[in-house]
């Protein structure tokens, strides 16, 4: 593979990872500055998913670079090992994070007056550490079993059996089918109940408000037509609303996650072939998802978009500040000179 593709490819692997590193840098920045947002349940999800998506861009992005851009294995036997097992962790605890954010969200619609009780900081902890031991369980497994190294297909480091070791193929099969299983099957189950059970709570809250706002209406005879049809036109956003954001949270872990995981599954049927530019153009899709979190999760929230307005106001002010002083003090360096030349 060479070429355009070749060069979209890189460009898009650089691109993936600048915005992922900044994203989600700005989203831990938030948490640091704020102390309401690290006081919220689901913050303890939020930066979990972050900190594993900064080191997956930190780690993982910069290896299939090198192997895209080389055309070979970028590095040793020893850092490729150690560098797949980090992606089998990181993308794991990140899939489990982003189900645990919806089945919190989930307990704060469908249960409002109960959620302090059900979902406690403690809980949060609770449910980050069961993350991070199935992570690792399947990340040691494939360490322990030398299923980690440099796969052509991907141009990465990930988890690869040779060619060499045919004799464990089931084994690996059946490590790999549980793997995507227990990570991308499991999170998208859970994704789809809980955003959709929200989905039917917030329309069911919609028609609510649909039905009182309709019966005032009727009741207010000389409001003027364009006010009513402004009211029922805000109803129908109300509900689109409603309805896109829950296909972003779910569309977007399919679009990202999906082709990639079916790319996994079919290689390991002996008859199928994946071409290496289908297998690199799945695994930058995937990595797509680091860059596209902080946005659905976060940085589009009027919370976190408070908190990073004012840190670039504090910063721009102090930036201005520091120009208005080295002006003042260039001036009167000028006029010191002036006065020097006056009297000499």
């Amino acid at each position: 593979m060479s070429g355009i593709p070749q060069f979209l490819l890189e460009v898009s692997i650089v691109v993936v990872a600048v915005v992922s590193l900044l994203t989600n840098l700005s989203v831990l920045l938030c948490f640091t500055q704020s102390s309401e947002l690290r006081a919220h349940v689901p913050g303890v999800f939020v930066l979990n998913l972050s900190f594993s998506n900064v080191l997956l861009t930190l780690i993982n992005m910069p290896a299939t670079f090198l192997g895209v851009a080389t055309g070979a294995q970028p590095f040793g036997d020893s850092f490729c090992q150690a560098v797949s097992f980090a992606e089998t962790f990181l993308t794991t605890n990140a899939m489990l994070s982003m189900a645990a954010l919806s089945m919190d969200r989930w307990v704060a619609v469908v249960f409002p007056l109960s959620y302090s009780s059900k979902m406690r900081y403690g809980d949060a902890l609770l449910i980050v550490a069961y993350s991070w031991l199935q992570a690792l369980t399947f990340s040691l497994t494939q360490l322990l079993m030398d299923w980690g190294g440099y796969s052509h297909t991907y141009a990465s480091c990930t988890v690869h059996l040779d060619a060499g070791e045919r004799s464990r193929f089931a084994a690996y099969a059946t490590f790999t089918a549980l793997f995507h299983c227990s990570s991308f099957a499991l999170c998208l189950l859970v994704l789809c109940f809980a955003y959709l059970k929200v989905l039917r709570v917030a329309r069911s809250h919609c028609k609510r408000i649909d039905v009182i706002t309709v019966q005032t209406l009727l009741l207010l005879v000389d409001i003027h037509p364009s006010v009513k049809e402004r009211c029922l036109a805000e109803q129908k956003k109300r509900r689109q609303r409603a309805t896109k954001k829950i296909c972003i949270f779910i569309g977007s872990f399919i679009l990202c996650f999906s082709p990639y995981v079916i790319t996994r599954l079919l290689e390991l049927v002996p008859s199928v072939h994946i071409p290496r530019y289908w297998g690199i153009a799945a695994k930058c899709l995937s990595y797509g998802k680091t860059s596209s979190d902080p946005f659905v999760y976060c940085l589009l929230r009027h919370q976190y978009r408070k908190v990073l307005v004012s840190i670039i106001s504090r910063f721009m002010r102090k930036d201005h500040y520091a120009l208005s002083i080295h002006s003042t003090s260039s001036t009167l360096d000028t006029t010191d000179d002036n006065c020097i030349t006056r009297v000499t």
